[in-house]
């Protein structure tokens, strides 16, 4: 609904068309839509004509749009974090270097 009325101002009748529901349901839809100040609707003789109000739309964006760069910086900050502290993990983990048979370690020959 909100796509079509995005075009231009349609009936409540036109808006319910494509989704096979009644008119009753088509009004209670808008009345949502009106609700949260999206659409106005106009009566105009027997005809109620609805028109998109995109300004709460564009509030809600913006409000999107602060929070995702809030998210998205503190989950990159969570990824740095473990990718360093994965690198810490897998350098603990890695096998030390042992002398070769037969031959005696640094701090074995110190001990002669």
């Amino acid at each position: 609904m909100v796509r079509n009325l995005s075009r231009q101002p349609r009936s409540v009748g036109e808006l319910a068309e494509p989704f096979e529901i009644s008119l009753a349901a088509a009004s209670k839809h808008i009345k949502v839509l009106e609700g949260a100040g999206i659409v106005q609707r106009e009566v105009q003789g027997r005809t109620h004509v609805c028109r998109l109000d995109a300004r709460p739309l564009h509030a809600g964006m913006e409000w999107m749009r602060h929070y995702e760069q809030f998210w998205n910086q503190r989950l990159d900050a969570l990824e740095s974090l473990l990718r360093t502290e994965d690198r810490e993990n897998a350098a603990r983990k890695a096998p030390s270097r042992k002398p070769a048979a037969g031959k005696p370690s640094r701090s074995s020959r110190s001990k002669r």
